[in-house]
């Protein structure tokens, strides 16, 4: 008998609601429906402030749904799941620490010797372009230089399942599409599930197999948009594509709508 292989990510009307100052609920998120495969990478988009983070916090373990059903690699989520890379706008490496020892600070925390966590950091800083700034501090490099550390620091760890948050969102243009080639080359093969919540369309059109549009909040998915870009893709050239252009008019002509409901929510406030 074959057996089938759980999704990475299972989200089956999956609402989260905060409890608010004056005591009533805010709805982050609603009835979200999402499956993501081992090995498949999908990029999210929405409107700003309409729920996108909170779906990863979710499926991170970060906070409890609401309603509906959370499973990642077929169990339930009621904690920090096993496997779980996260990367967020702002990179968690640590100031008094130097490049290597924040390279090796998730394998520490796992028990790993320190002697061993050193080897594979030394490892993980040549893949990701580093060699040779092993001893530097975090002060003393750029923020291209600091973002190779955070995804040195996430992948070293091997995650089956690894959440982006805006990672690149904070760098310049160039910067940028030299860290989404180098996510993409050392993504490839590994086998893991990624989900990578951005506003940037071309990002995420470059980077993903398929794209999911939400709604202004609180957010539900409306449309799944999928990406038959072959791979292994170069960001800076595929983006000049025809395939690219047409795909990147069919995103925005889903999320258009979206973005103007925002804006007429904000004017509304604001008179």
């Amino acid at each position: 008998m074959s057996q089938t292989t759980a999704p990475a990510i299972t989200l089956r009307g999956a609402s989260k609601k905060f409890a608010t100052r004056d005591g009533s609920a805010f709805t982050a998120i609603t009835d979200v429906d999402l499956t993501v495969a081992a090995g498949e990478f999908v990029t999210v988009v929405g409107p700003t402030g309409c729920g996108k983070s909170t779906t990863l916090s979710l499926v991170s373990g970060l906070e409890p749904a609401t309603s509906g059903t959370v499973q990642v690699h077929g169990a339930p989520v009621t904690g920090i799941p096993d496997g779980v890379g996260y990367m967020f706008q702002s990179d968690a490496v640590l100031p008094w620490k130097n490049v290597l020892d924040n390279v090796a600070l998730g394998l520490r925390y796992r028990k790993v010797p320190t002697s061993e966590a050193r080897e594979r950091a030394r490892d993980w800083i040549a893949r990701v372009g580093l060699a040779g700034f092993e001893d530097r501090y975090p002060h003393q490099l750029s923020g291209g230089m600091r973002k190779r550390v955070a995804m040195a620091q996430t992948l070293i760890t091997e995650p089956s399942l690894l959440l982006l948050d805006e990672p690149f969102g904070a760098l310049d243009v160039q910067t940028r599409e030299l860290m989404q080639d180098e996510l993409l080359r050392l993504w490839s093969g590994t086998g893991a599930a990624v989900v990578f919540v951005t506003h940037d369309l071309t990002e995420a059109i470059s980077l993903a197999d398929r794209v999911v549009v939400m709604t202004a909040g609180p957010a539900t998915v409306k449309d799944v948009v999928t990406v038959d870009l072959p791979r292994p893709r170069r960001v800076e050239e595929i983006r000049l594509t025809p395939e690219f252009t047409e795909l990147y008019r069919r995103v925005w002509d889903s999320l258009r709508e979206e973005v103007e409901i925002t804006r007429a929510r904000g004017a509304s406030r604001v008179a």
